[in-house]
């Protein structure tokens, strides 16, 4: 009989991931987007990472091992060359470990020939599809391609959908950092965007808007360098926190800002008293976040 296993607990998920899964800083913008995805029965956790540079476009697929130790991640990684063409479309074999005695063979097929991107993001926003198989369930499918990928894998849909918990971002810039972010499931993406201004004659001030509409401004922003606000997107309210005490106080370029929306209002002491929400068994209520890494440059 299968076995259905979390990840994790959801609820320690800000610290996991402001302590142990956000890179340091690197030479090149990155994407990550984290699903909570049902292989084999078990759920596992299942990040793409997205990057780009002069010379290639890079996807990573990184799947949590058994009872989600991140220890025992397996890896698969695929270099697209800008000159290789027929190597955006392709497929690739990689076994992850299912439980302490069992190894499991998943199959990623992608086609980004003529993928389209968003500024500099380095994660497609339309015209390619990247599917993850499992026996014969296309497990994972990013992308709007997703009747050729059906057609590509010759594979049925899952028949329990993953869910995206997460989406981090790394960003380079001088004073406007942009993403994109689904917050509930199935709805469209909003766009996020932080402004600021550190240096000149006035104090230093920070705005943040969601699809053109600034929802935060903060003045004063070396006193107010860290804090948190409820704002309100579509009928929604949406839990915003920040610290940029290393674009006040650090060096340019040594230290970055970073930013978290996570979707729902904060909770009370008596519910986070009364919640049991990491012994759950499925992915009905998986929180999102958003976190966003932003690297001021001169």
């Amino acid at each position: 009989m299968a076995v259905y296993k979390r990840a994790h607990s959801q609820r320690d998920l800000p610290q996991r991931v402001t302590e142990e899964t956000i890179p340091q800083k690197s030479s090149q913008c990155t994407v990550t987007n984290v699903f909570l995805t049902n292989i084999f029965g078990y759920w596992k956790s299942v990040g793409v990472m997205w990057s780009k540079n002069l010379m290639n476009i890079s996807f990573n697929i990184t799947v949590d091992g058994f009872e989600g130790d991140p220890k025992n991640q397996t890896r698969c990684k695929v270099d697209l060359k800008p000159w290789h063409f027929w190597g955006k479309k392709g497929y690739k074999s990689f076994e992850i470990e299912i439980n302490n005695q069992e190894q499991h063979q998943l199959l990623v097929y992608w086609d980004l020939r003529v993928a389209k991107f968003a500024g500099s993001s380095p994660e497609p926003c339309s015209n390619y599809y990247l599917a993850l198989v499992s026996d014969e369930e296309v497990v994972l499918l990013l992308g709007d391609y997703k009747k050729k990928a059906y057609k590509r894998t010759k594979k049925r849909p899952a028949l329990i959908d993953a869910v995206q918990y997460l989406k981090k971002e790394i960003v380079y810039a001088k004073k406007s950092f942009a993403t994109r972010a689904r917050f509930v499931e199935g709805k469209a993406e909003h766009e996020v965007v932080v402004e600021s201004s550190t240096i000149g004659p006035k104090d230093p001030e920070m705005w943040i808007s969601i699809d053109g509409i600034i929802l935060i401004h903060v003045n004063n922003l070396q006193w107010k360098f860290r804090g948190n606000e409820t704002v309100v997107v579509n009928k929604m309210p949406v839990q915003v926190f920040w610290d940029v005490h290393a674009w006040i106080f650090c060096s340019p370029g040594s230290g970055y800002g970073l930013f978290i929306f996570k979707p729902g209002a904060p909770e009370l002491e008596t519910d986070k008293e009364g919640s049991n929400r990491s012994g759950n068994s499925d992915s009905s209520c998986v929180d999102f976040c958003l976190f966003l890494q932003a690297w001021k440059v001169e």
